[in-house]
């Protein structure tokens, strides 16, 4: 009785350790924050970069995954045709409970590092210097590094062209996205993740083979949220498909404006 009587009294004592790689839980289209599908020609090099910033490395298939809480990142070696400053996704946000202390820490380490416009903002570049990372603070944070959001340079003219309503509609349609603003630019809000939606003044391009490939969306039965999403006139660049040697299962589709998707089932587990 003593023993037990200690046991409970350290579970109340003591604060819950959060997880290094837990996903966001879903909404009520069953969608969160997946993960970002990067290409660079050196793996070893962008694995390292993660490391550096706080990821921890799991083995996902034949090769490994790098967690952050709030998203996975996945790395293919490949030779991008660009970065992401140029298309329909600017960039990407973190936060850290301390901007200058993170980045003092990794431009010691040899991460290429830019101020930002004030001290709680900076910008991480990744070793091939094409996905530009914005960093945030939060002193309230429990962890050293979360996910924050995924910012859309949305161009009026040109091959993605389009209205920052436009895109900010769709994916609180096809996501039961929340529809707000984060600062001056308006946004959706998704489990795990801020979309940002900007307007751009020159054109931007799809993601499709650049440094950031694809963005992802772990969605609960995915099968039948594919099921709706062709029935309402959806077209998928790739079905429904089962992967049971990675322990998921997927579909991709591209938005009207370039952004490559994938969903996926199961990277929830890693």
């Amino acid at each position: 009785m003593r023993k037990l009587i200690l046991i409970l009294s350290l579970a109340v004592l003591l604060p819950a350790r959060p997880s290094c790689a837990q996903l966001a839980a879903p909404n009520e289209a069953g969608v969160s924050m997946g993960h970002l599908h990067l290409l660079a020609q050196d793996i070893e090099a962008g694995e390292k970069f993660w490391i550096a910033l706080g990821a921890t490395p799991v083995k996902f298939g034949t090769g490994q995954a790098m967690k952050l809480p709030g998203v996975l990142i996945l790395l293919r070696k490949e030779d991008p045709s660009g970065g992401t400053v140029g298309s329909i996704v600017n960039h990407v946000g973190f936060r850290v409970p301390n901007v200058q202390a993170a980045m003092a820490k990794w431009k010691a380490a040899g991460l290429k590092t830019e101020d930002g416009r004030n001290p709680q903002q900076g910008f991480v570049m990744t070793p091939d210097n094409l996905v530009r990372i914005e960093i945030l603070e939060d002193p309230s944070q429990s962890v050293p590094i979360a996910f924050h959001h995924i910012h859309f340079f949305v161009a009026e003219a040109g091959p993605a062209a389009g209205s920052v309503g436009e895109v900010q509609s769709w994916y609180a349609k096809m996501f039961g996205a929340k529809p707000g603003k984060r600062g001056p630019d308006d946004a959706d809000d998704l489990p795990g993740v801020n979309l940002t939606f900007r307007k751009s003044d020159t054109p931007t391009v799809g993601t499709k083979g650049r440094a950031l490939d694809h963005i992802g969306f772990e969605v609960k039965n995915l099968e039948e949220f594919c099921k709706k999403a062709e029935s309402s006139g959806v077209k998928f660049d790739r079905p429904y498909t089962k992967r049971p040697e990675l322990g998921i299962s997927l579909a991709y589709l591209t938005d009207p404006w370039g952004t490559y998707i994938e969903l996926t089932e199961g990277l929830n587990a890693l």
